[in-house]
């Protein structure tokens, strides 16, 4: 039976998880799409093909944001808990530390299960997808990587040089 004090915290816990989740989220896919700009722009790639793209890159980040934002969020809720003297009060009630985390220790778990199986079973087909439609994007139009008044050796048994284009 969840107690009121459970409910309490892990509705604190949720709400600061998922900002944290999001945020860092968005972090990392900004990062990821920072790396690989260069053979995105200019393609005359569909918005749908890229919206695919920043999708399967956001499922790929989710093991680096969960960890986190799992962090975060309990660092935040119990130092809210802290400021506001809640977690003060519940150890004068007589309540121990273990028994106002357990409902927290018990979410974790949960959720460490979920990244486990999102890891082994989900994960390396995402990657699969966003690593296939990135090269398929890098040679939708290989001509923009010709550099410029440099000899090029991108085309097998070829070398060449371009003066202008």
């Amino acid at each position: 039976m969840i107690k009121h004090i459970h409910r309490y915290i892990l509705k604190q816990f949720l709400r600061t998880f998922c900002i944290t989740f999001f945020a860092a989220i968005f972090i990392l896919v900004m990062q990821f799409m920072f790396r690989y700009v260069d053979d995105l722009v200019g393609k005359g790639v569909g918005v749908a093909v890229l919206g695919e793209f920043f999708f399967y890159a956001a499922l790929s980040v989710v093991p680096l944001a969960l960890p986190l934002s799992i962090l975060l969020g309990s660092l935040m809720t119990f130092g809210n808990l802290g400021e506001r003297l809640e977690l003060l009060a519940m150890k004068a009630a007589g309540i121990s530390l273990f028994k106002i985390m357990r409902s927290l220790i018990i979410l974790i778990a949960m959720v460490s299960y979920g990244s486990f199986y999102f890891a082994n079973h989900i994960l390396p087909y995402t990657q699969v997808k966003m690593w296939g439609l990135l090269f398929s994007i890098r040679e939708a139009s290989p001509e923009l990587d010709i550099p410029q008044g440099a000899f090029y050796d991108g085309i097998t048994g070829r070398n060449i040089y371009v003066e202008t284009k």
